[in-house]
């Protein structure tokens, strides 16, 4: 993986919907993921999808170890926004065939208004979160991606959001 250098991002590490959060348990994988590899730093991002992760104890230990969590926007899986590492992995699950931009332009204009938030530093207060939002931070990576729901519309989506980025 370390040829792709510089195009390298996060590394995904999606969990099981049965996979309960046990702290000790949970630390010991971390502890085993690398920093770096080649000389390159490595970003994870830990796709959790147990209600148990769903705790300040989980947040604190992702955040020790500078893990950032995806921000699943979906109802079969816990959907918390409270940022944890260096930068910021959001799973939009919602297109919907029957929008031409698999979103209505509302939700459209808040996907971007995140984004744009969380690029420079804050954290959106009306999406679904563990504890409050931290103090701002440095500008930061935001990765955003449109998957599952109507995934023929995903490109249409991701479009309409560049746009209202660019604007």
């Amino acid at each position: 993986m370390t040829e792709l250098g510089r195009k390298l991002g996060p590394i995904v590490w999606q969990f099981a919907p049965t996979k309960r959060f046990d702290a000790a348990d949970f630390e010991a994988f971390l502890k085993l993921l690398p920093r770096e590899a080649g000389g390159i730093a490595l970003r994870h991002v830990l796709d959790v999808r147990h209600e148990t992760f769903r705790c300040a104890a989980y947040l604190d230990l992702a955040r020790r170890h500078g893990m950032a969590t995806v921000f699943t926007d979906s109802d079969d899986y816990p959907s918390f926004a409270d940022v944890t590492g260096g930068f910021v992995y959001v799973r939009t699950m919602r297109t919907e065939a029957s929008l031409p931009q698999g979103c209505t332009p509302q939700a459209l204009d808040q996907i971007a208004a995140c984004a744009r938030m969380w690029c420079d530093g804050g954290e959106p207060a009306e999406l679904p979160r563990v504890e409050v939002p931290l103090p701002a931070q440095p500008p930061r990576d935001v990765f955003l991606f449109f998957i599952s729901g109507a995934k023929e519309r995903a490109p249409a989506a991701a479009m309409a959001v560049l746009d209202r980025l660019a604007a």
